[in-house]
């Protein structure tokens, strides 16, 4: 069989770290002996044995002189567990098809360096692009340091998200919200702003009897709830704060910030924005802020004043955008807030996957900076 065959049973095993592996990066791995898989695993949560090991452990004797096929380069320092790539020089496999390099300055190249000094044979890319976006947010923020920053709105045929009063309850059906509790588990971060705080009192939580994902019960873990407060609103009272996880608080004055909250539920950690001209949170140093924490995927669910300004920070990846079959009318409430004014200004995208999901329309774009609005002619 080919390097693709068995390269892509490794990302199968890689994608079941989906929901689990946070900040870690989801990989697989797999041992091939005469053309047999002898052993496979895949990185389960962090502080556990990397997919390398566990893969190994199966593989036992089996791993001398057979290839191993892992979806990122092996990892060459000591953190939580010890280096990958020394644990496959121990075993005795006589060669290693990488995916793709880790882009984390403490490996960055050094994986592959030491099994190839050990004189194992390294091959790789193989699957590059597959395996890369399988972890978008690590690979953006080991290069750039800042997260993968993904947008999710719901809205009625006509672009509404709400009506004037704030009433969105149900606009979309069972499919798509449980599509939506999906993305949540996969993110680190959950973002919402106070307004919708206040206006829906959502818990903003992952509930995984919803999901349908079957995992263990102790691969689940609740993402860090980041809410926005730039004029100090909350006053704790809020469901969002009654549920267990953590939470940040980002405020531009955090001497006035008085919420207490159970420690039992978890930490309520208050971070303070920089200054800025509008006197407002700044999104910008938010974002570099959790990913200096670990943070590799974040989910923004706000109203449209907050998704709009995320979109004006030019820092969002990804929109997911769920249109329900629907009409709110010219009264309801917009999908963003953006002041545009002309067409020279309009933030243009690009489709990047379309899809029915129950009776809902899932639209997921990304930004396009390379296409240039049209030109107006007929």
């Amino acid at each position: 069989m080919s390097h693709e065959v068995f390269m892509a049973r490794a990302l199968q095993l890689a994608a079941r770290g989906l929901y689990s592996t946070s900040p870690n990066p989801r990989v697989g791995c797999v041992i091939v002996k005469e053309g047999v898989i002898v052993g496979e695993g895949w990185h389960q949560k962090a502080g556990e044995p990397h997919a390398e090991v566990n893969a190994l452990r199966m593989a036992g004797d089996q791993a001398r002189g057979a290839t191993a096929y892992v979806t990122l380069e092996p990892c060459s320092h000591y953190g939580r567990t010890p280096p990958c790539a020394e644990g496959l020089i121990k075993a005795g496999v006589a060669s290693v098809v990488g995916a793709c390099a880790d882009p984390n300055p403490l490996v960055a190249g050094r994986g592959y360096n030491m099994l190839r000094e050990a004189g194992i044979d390294v091959i790789t890319p193989c699957l590059e692009t597959a395996a890369m976006d399988i972890n978008p947010g690590f690979m953006q923020r080991m290069q750039t340091g800042l997260p993968y920053v993904r947008i999710k709105l719901a809205h009625s045929l006509d672009g509404r998200t709400a009506m004037a009063s704030g009433e969105s309850q149900w606009i979309t059906g069972p499919a798509a919200r449980a599509d939506v509790q999906r993305l949540r588990a996969r993110s680190c971060v959950i973002i919402t702003g106070a307004d919708s705080v206040l206006t829906d009192n959502p818990s903003m939580t992952v509930r995984p009897q919803e999901t349908g994902i079957e995992q263990e019960a102790r691969l689940w873990r609740q993402p860090l709830r980041v809410i926005i407060d730039g004029r100090q609103r909350l006053s704790g009272n809020e469901q969002i704060f009654s549920k267990s996880g953590d939470i940040l608080l980002a405020v531009t004055d955090a001497a006035s910030v008085s919420i207490q909250r159970d420690p039992a539920l978890g930490a309520l950690h208050i971070w303070q924005s920089p200054h800025t001209a509008e006197d407002k949170v700044d999104l910008t140093a938010l974002l570099k802020h959790l990913a200096e924490q670990g943070s590799n995927e974040v989910l923004v669910e706000s109203g449209a004043q907050l998704a709009g300004a995320f979109i004006q920070t030019g820092l969002v990846n990804e929109l997911v955008l769920y249109c329900a079959p629907t009409l709110l009318g010219s009264n309801a409430r917009p999908l963003l807030s953006l002041g545009l004014d002309s067409m020279a200004g309009q933030i243009r995208w690009q489709w990047s996957d379309v899809r029915m999901v129950g009776n809902d329309l899932r639209l997921t774009l990304t930004p396009n900076d390379t296409v240039q609005p049209p030109s107006g002619e007929a």
